[in-house]
């Protein structure tokens, strides 16, 4: 499919892409959900796979999305191998990914050659770390405004999947698109996948970027549930005020997600993937969507934007997270970080029961 297909492809499905919502089923959890962490929640710690294994295994996880290809001292079989004999000594399960693949993404690094070769080695780094995922992003709300907007992006990560077809399934690898920093609606994303097709590519799940394209997270579980291969959660507190609203993420519990609905619609749509956690707490985001102008780059629906509204009709202001300056700060950062996802991780065990291990 060329590329101006695409586009016009999208835009007469889009209604239709999007899974309707069904009802919630009793908010009883199966006891075999996996939990884990992604490790972008510690990311001010600076540790490598090894040191992520072993914080994984301390806390008792079952499994981790290692997001970041620098945590790997090396990409050879052999250095790659001894990370993943490491990781089932330790009972965690490892998840690979990395950042945009879409050539045209402001965001966009050269740092591991073009989008394809970028992909390429994706996949091969999950094959050796026995990840059946390599988790990757489009890019950010930036790339709604530009050229073409979002959905000209959208087609040009779809010509990097496509190249990259015939070598995810040789390796056994799906590749796995996340809801990433406000790039595209869970309604969009659904399109690309459904596009793409779905014996080679899926999503990452974000919980935490729902809100920042205006959504509710149940109704963006929803729709991206039933092609969910992988996970980045957190929670959201988001608040009303006169442009529109403010959103801040917190840790689970403490926002505005039911978590014992979420788990529960969670082991009906996607029961195989594990909970992972990327708590990224203490950051504002504004949100100014009463003026005009801010539709230019969203998709306005009334339905969805209702649902928001209602989110933040519940929630309240949080005081943001600063860390004075120097080591100090240094520390600060790493023990608030820390401490936001260890809290995380005991809610989530102790009060929805999620979690093999105990």
């Amino acid at each position: 499919m060329n590329r101006r297909s695409f586009l016009h492809g999208l835009a007469a499905t889009a209604a239709a892409s999007v899974v309707a919502p069904r009802p919630l089923s009793a908010v009883s959890v199966q006891p075999k959900l996996q939990l884990g962490m992604d490790n972008y929640a510690v990311r001010a710690m600076g540790w490598k796979a090894p040191a992520l294994i072993d914080y994984a295994a301390a806390l008792k996880l079952d499994a981790m999305l290692i997001s970041d290809l620098d945590a790997y001292e090396s990409f050879e079989d052999a250095a790659l191998r001894a990370v993943r004999r490491r990781a089932e000594a330790a009972g965690v399960a490892i998840y690979a990914g990395s950042w945009s693949i879409c050539p045209t993404s402001k965001v966009f690094r050269k740092t591991w050659g073009t989008a394809e070769e970028h992909v390429r080695l994706g996949l091969r780094v999950a094959k050796a770390l026995g990840s059946p995922v390599f988790r990757a992003v489009l890019g950010t709300m930036e790339d709604r405004k530009t050229p073409g907007g979002i959905r000209a992006r959208m087609a040009d990560l779809l010509a990097v999947l496509m190249a990259c077809r015939r070598d995810a399934l040789e390796s056994g690898v799906r590749i796995a698109i996340e809801n990433h920093a406000g790039d595209m609606h869970s309604w969009e994303l659904r399109e690309l996948i459904d596009e793409a097709g779905h014996d080679f590519v899926g999503c990452n799940i974000d919980s935490g970027n729902a809100v920042w394209t205006l959504e509710d997270p149940m109704d963006v579980l929803e729709n991206l549930g039933p092609v969910t291969i992988c996970s980045s959660l957190r929670d959201d507190m988001v608040w009303a005020t006169p442009e529109g609203a403010i959103t801040q993420w917190t840790a689970a519990g403490e926002g505005l997600i039911d978590w014992k609905a979420y788990a529960a619609r969670w082991s009906e749509l996607c029961p195989a993937v594990p909970l992972m956690f990327e708590t990224i707490s203490g950051g504002q985001k504004v949100f100014p969507y009463r003026q005009t102008e801010f539709w230019q780059h969203y998709d306005r629906r009334p339905a969805a934007l209702a649902k928001f509204e209602a989110l933040a009709k519940r929630g309240h202001p949080l005081a943001p997270f600063k860390a004075p300056p120097g080591e100090e700060g240094k520390k600060a950062t790493q023990d608030f970080q820390r401490a936001e996802l260890e809290r995380t991780i005991a809610y989530m065990r102790g009060q929805i029961g999620v979690g093999v291990r105990s």
